[in-house]
């Protein structure tokens, strides 16, 4: 079956950018089962990822029933095109997979300290681009007004906030009693320091910064398949997740160094009744969950894209795959 691509961009006027001069900007990637008479090509310019071809702008393919949606959100400061891997593999399978650049924690725009503060804001972005008509009209066809989420990382907190889990401590903020060893992610390693000045200066922050612990949760949400949750998870209210009623899936690498599988896998597993849990074995690290590397991103960031040996990336996005359609396949 050949997948489609489109993408675009739309806004959520119920809140600003993070400069305070316009609505917060969504923009937007798809893949979907395109019409049969559909040509692959391959993906122009230059990427850190390797990439599967794809039909662009090419018709849905017309089904008998809505097309199952499945909303994806990216890693701290990746790109929705760090799930490609993933989207692609749903859409041969019938999905349609539909991924966001979270404004201010993204790769597709500069980097600014509250978005990767406010992780929050990412699932407000998932619930908007659900109400958004435009990428809707622009595929055509019929998708599905109900979805599942996928999320790697910080996307596994977003899935998570879907679900109905809610904020206890923001990951750096100082009253927060299980802080990691860092003051802030890669990206941002003084993260923490942002908080007090952008609090006294800025008042799109602090009016997100209040509402951190409010009831992210969305009933049109189906099931969450969470990959390599980062430590932010685990300023989750406890409480919340064993409420949590949807179906979860959670996925990790034994060799994941920098989201521990025992320390958060394991400790939002624990908290979630009746979730499911498969940790990967063989040395398989955090970054196996975003795409093959060109050279390119192999040459400029090679932390990212060196697996240990014996490690077949490709095999692992597979068996994910297979997972999440077998997963999400399965819910009433």
């Amino acid at each position: 079956m050949p997948v489609g691509f489109a993408e675009g961009v739309c806004f959520d006027e119920n809140r600003t950018n993070w400069a305070g001069t316009g609505p917060r900007p969504l923009s937007w990637a798809a893949w979907y089962p395109a019409d049969d008479a559909a040509i692959e090509m391959p993906v122009s310019g230059a990427s850190w990822f390797q990439m599967e071809p794809v039909a662009p702008d090419a018709a849905l393919k017309p089904a008998t029933t809505p097309r199952p949606l499945v909303l994806l959100s990216h890693g701290s400061g990746g790109v929705a095109a760090g799930l490609e891997w993933l989207a692609h593999r749903l859409a041969q399978r019938g999905f349609v997979a539909l991924a966001v650049n979270h404004h201010g924690h993204t790769g597709a725009e500069p980097y600014r300290p509250e978005g990767f503060l406010c992780l929050w804001e990412r699932a407000s972005d998932l619930r908007a681009m659900l109400d958004d008509h435009g990428w809707r009209r622009q595929l055509g066809g019929t998708v599905s007004a109900r979805a599942f989420v996928a999320g790697f990382s910080a996307g596994a907190y977003t899935a998570m906030l879907l679900m109905g889990a809610r904020v206890a401590y923001s990951q750096f903020e100082s009253a927060n009693p299980i802080k990691g060893p860092r003051r802030g992610p890669r990206e941002f390693p003084d993260l923490a320091d942002h908080i007090a000045p952008l609090l006294e200066r800025s008042e799109v922050f602090r009016a997100s910064w209040d509402r951190r612990s409010k009831d992210y949760s969305d009933p049109r949400f189906d099931a969450a398949l969470v990959l390599a949750p980062g430590r932010s998870v685990l300023g989750f209210l406890a409480e919340s997740l064993k409420r949590v009623t949807k179906p979860v899936r959670i996925i990790g690498g034994d060799a994941d160094t920098i989201a521990p599988a025992e320390e958060c896998c394991g400790w939002l597993h624990s908290h979630l009744p009746g979730a499911w849990l498969d940790i990967l074995k063989g040395g398989i690290d955090h970054y196996v969950f975003v795409p093959e590397p060109t050279p390119q991103g192999r040459k400029l960031a090679p932390d990212i894209f060196t697996d240990a040996d014996g490690v077949d990336r490709r095999s692992i996005h597979d068996e994910v795959a297979s997972i999440a359609a077998r997963f999400f396949g399965s819910v009433d």
